[in-house]
């Protein structure tokens, strides 16, 4: 496998504060690497310096074969970068923000209004040219933003949380121009706090108060890193079963690793759950609480991480 970046105890301070703290990650050629996290937990820190936006406090980050801390324009014009705020101009129209893009990246008028043809046929923007851009809703905005930073076909693609604040069906859209994307050869490093999106990466790595907590393919993740089995609860009142499972497990009644909401559902993790569900269902109906469906089923992404950051 071809590594196109990588990370080598790369560590960030701001004063007494560490954002990132000797994290190590590879990056192959052709693959979607998700850099997943809550809020605050360092993934913007990270993709700036493998930007070569801000320096390392410590280790090397490197980039198509280059110190990213010391890169120059050369390299630099082999990123793709997307932000997490819209880099657009809002009084631009489609048209003109790709030509405002198209000319930083020093193409010339040919190559240009080929580029801009195939952006507009690949995100859907075809018939849209004229529209200013503040009139685009989100998911719109999002593809033209992809469209911009394309442009000059980067080898790497990095998107800083991309779909933050779009809706879900923008954000299975915008994944399938990614997999398009890859197809055709670039690598896509992308930072996201959506636990879902994490199932269409080839390979992830976790990061919680700077430190990388999992790392590999979502699979060897789910397998590796779960402890216990995940029961899955459909109760009549979701919110107070989980106060009530929680209660019984604090006073040794069940014997639960975890208790989490999971939308109108319940995920209990334990060990031997096949052997609990009657103690389970006895608990939530001494509370006046219809249990519903119980499965035990495969943990999501979502199990995984809380068990890791726990």
């Amino acid at each position: 496998m071809t590594i196109i970046a990588s990370a080598n105890q790369l560590s960030k301070r701001f004063g007494s504060f560490t954002a990132v703290d000797a994290v190590d990650f590879e990056v192959y050629k052709g693959e979607i690497f998700g850099f997943l996290g809550p809020n605050g937990s360092g993934k913007t820190t990270t993709i700036r310096m493998l930007l070569g936006l801000i320096p390392p406090s410590g280790g090397l980050v490197e980039v198509l074969g280059s110190d990213a801390a010391t890169a120059g324009l050369d390299l630099r014009r082999r990123f793709g970068y997307m932000s997490q705020r819209f880099s657009l101009y809002n009084d631009l129209t489609v048209s003109q923000n790709l030509n405002f893009y198209g000319r930083a990246y020093g193409l010339d008028n040919k190559t240009l209004n080929s580029r801009i043809k195939e952006a507009l046929d690949m995100s859907g923007l075809v018939g849209r040219e004229r529209n200013l851009t503040r009139d685009l809703a989100g998911g719109w905005r999002q593809r033209l933003a992809l469209s911009a930073a394309i442009l000059h076909r980067p080898e790497i693609l990095f998107l800083d949380e991309p779909t933050a604040g779009v809706d879900p069906v923008s954000r299975r859209a915008f994944w399938d121009l990614l997999y398009n994307l890859v197809r055709d050869g670039v690598t896509v490093f992308v930072t996201t706090h959506y636990m879902d999106e994490a199932e269409h990466c080839h390979r992830l790595a976790f990061i919680q108060r700077g430190k990388i907590i999992a790392y590999g393919a979502p699979d060897e993740i789910k397998r590796d890193m779960m402890r216990g089995e995940v029961l899955e609860i459909e109760p009549a009142d979701p919110v107070r079963a989980v106060a009530e499972l929680r209660a019984a497990a604090k006073n040794g009644v069940l014997d639960l690793e975890d208790v989490e909401l999971y939308g109108a559902q319940v995920h209990v993790v334990a060990q031997g759950l096949q052997e609990q569900l009657e103690g389970i269902a006895v608990v939530l109906k001494s509370a006046g609480i219809d249990p519903g469906r119980m499965a035990i089923v495969e943990p999501t992404l979502e199990d995984v991480f809380i068990a890791c950051m726990q």
